[in-house]
């Protein structure tokens, strides 16, 4: 596998485990590549009492990026608590963009990593 690719699969696997720790019983993900763009979608429920730690969401995917240091973010996946912020802070810095839709107790999200190769 590649190193672009492993850095894919890590962020479905840290958002997979973060929507775990929400009570998620249902995850959905998707990747698909265009070219030298691979765009990840994602769909997961979440029990309402963890509701609150979403609200900050589109700030940990499209919050500021320094693309000195993805690569040294990326190993650290998979090492935080689930459920925490620092997870999605994370995915964050790996990804280029997101975009975040609430549906009656559901997140779809769709993920952008360009220059994945």
């Amino acid at each position: 596998m590649v190193h672009g690719e492993r850095k894919i699969a890590k962020i479905v696997e840290e958002l997979t485990v973060y929507f775990f720790a929400l009570g998620a019983d249902t995850i959905e993900s998707k990747v698909h590549r265009e070219g030298s763009r691979a765009v990840i979608s994602f769909l997961a429920n979440y029990k309402e009492e963890y509701a609150h730690k979403l609200g900050q969401l589109d700030e940990y995917l499209n919050g500021p990026k320094n693309d000195g240091i993805e690569d040294v973010y990326w190993e650290l996946a998979g090492s935080g608590d689930p459920g925490e912020a620092s997870q999605l802070l994370l995915v964050g810095m790996m990804v280029d963009g997101a975009k975040i839709r609430m549906e009656e107790g559901y997140v779809i999200m769709e993920l952008y990593k360009e220059k994945f190769e």
